[in-house]
C-alpha cells in the first residue's frame, strides 16, 4: 500500500519583531561608528608624518613663500643632501643608537632581576621595596641634573656615553620593574616549584623559565623606553660638551645658522632620517609589543 504524503512546503520565515530589528541595527551602527572613529585616529596619527615627509621634499623658496600646509609645487631631494652636509647626521644617529642600546640593556637586565627578586623569590618588605620603586615614576628628571653634574665631574664621567646612559636607565627602571613584576605575578607557581624539585636554583630558573616567557614584555619595555631615550635632550644637553658625542636632538641645533635663521627644509629632512629607524622597528615588532602590553594589563 502506497501512501502519499503531502509535499513539504518551504517554511515561511517569521517576520522579525521591532526589537529584533533594532538588535540587528545596533551592530551595524556600532560598526560604522567604530570605523569612523578608527579613521579619524589614523588620520590624526598619519597626517603629521605625511606632512613632515612632504615638507622635507619642498624647495626652500616654496616653503618660505607658499602655504606651509599646502602640497608642494615641486619636489627635490637636495634637502636630504644638505641635511647630511650641514650637520654630522651619521655620527648623531650612531651616538643615539649607542646610548639607546646601552640604556635598554641596563633597563632590561636590572628591571628583570629586580622584578624577579620582588615578585618571584619574595622577601620581607618586598611590597615596600616595590612601592619605593614605583614612587620613582613621579620624580622629575630636573632635580637630578645638578647633583649628577657634580658627581660626574668628581669621577670624570662628564662628556661620556655613560653620563647619558646611567640616568636614562635609572629613570626608566620604575616603570620597567612594574611591567615585569605584573607579568611575573601570574606565571604559575607550579612551574617554579617543579623546576625547584628538579634541582634548579634561582639563577637557572631565571635563565631557563622566566626569561624565555618574558620575551614579549622585554620587547614592550625596550620599545616604550626607546622612544624617550632616542629623543632625550635634557641629559645630553647637560652632560655632553663635545661635538663627537652629540645625539640627534643636539645635532638638530646645527641647522640654525647666523642670526637664528633655520634651514627648515633640511631640518625636516634630518628629522625624517632620524625617525625612520624607530618607525621600522615598530612596524616589525608591533605585534610583540601589543601582546606584552595586553599580558601586563590583563594580569597586572
Amino acid at each position: 500500500m502506497i501512501t502519499q504524503t503531502a509535499p513539504s512546503t518551504p517554511r515561511a520565515s517569521a517576520p522579525s519583531s521591532p526589537v529584533q530589528q533594532r538588535r540587528r541595527r545596533k551592530p551595524s551602527l556600532y560598526r560604522t561608528f567604530s570605523r569612523v572613529l578608527i579613521m579619524l585616529i589614523v588620520i590624526v596619527q598619519v597626517y603629521p608624518l605625511a606632512w613632515l615627509f612632504l615638507t622635507s621634499l619642498r624647495t626652500e623658496h616654496d616653503f618660505a613663500t607658499g602655504d606651509p600646509f599646502a602640497l608642494p609645487s615641486s619636489l627635490t631631494w637636495e634637502n636630504y643632501a644638505r641635511a647630511f652636509e650641514t650637520g654630522d647626521l651619521g655620527r648623531n644617529i650612531l651616538n643615539s643608537f649607542i646610548v639607546t642600546m646601552g640604556a635598554n640593556i641596563l633597563i632590561v637586565l636590572f628591571g628583570m632581576m629586580a622584578a624577579y627578586a620582588i615578585q618571584v623569590l619574595g622577601f620581607r618588605l618586598s611590597r615596600f621595596v616595590r612601592a619605593l620603586f614605583l614612587i620613582g615614576i613621579i620624580v622629575p628628571v630636573q632635580i637630578a641634573l645638578v647633583p649628577l653634574f657634580i658627581d660626574y665631574s668628581a669621577v670624570n664621567l662628564l662628556d661620556t656615553y655613560q653620563s647619558m646612559i646611567i640616568p636614562l636607565a635609572g629613570f626608566a627602571l620604575p616603570m620597567s620593574i612594574y611591567l615585569f613584576s605584573s607579568f611575573f605575578e601570574y606565571i604559575p607557581r607550579e612551574t617554579y616549584e617543579a623546576a625547584s624539585l628538579d634541582g634548579a636554583g634561582p639563577y637557572r630558573i631565571f635563565g631557563l623559565i622566566t626569561l624565555p616567557l618574558s620575551l614579549n614584555t622585554v620587547v614592550t619595555v625596550v620599545l616604550v623606553n626607546s622612544i624617550f631615550i632616542w629623543n632625550d635632550f635634557i641629559f645630553a644637553n647637560t652632560f655632553v660638551l663635545s661635538e663627537d658625542l652629540k645625539t640627534i636632538p643636539l645635532g638638530l641645533q646645527n641647522y640654525i645658522g647666523a642670526m637664528g635663521k633655520v634651514d627648515w627644509t633640511a631640518t625636516f629632512a634630518a628629522v625624517c632620517v632620524t625617525i625612520t629607524p624607530l618607525l621600522l622597528v615598530f612596524l616589525v615588532l608591533n605585534k610583540a609589543m601589543i601582546q606584552g602590553l595586553e599580558s601586563g594589563a590583563n594580569k597586572g
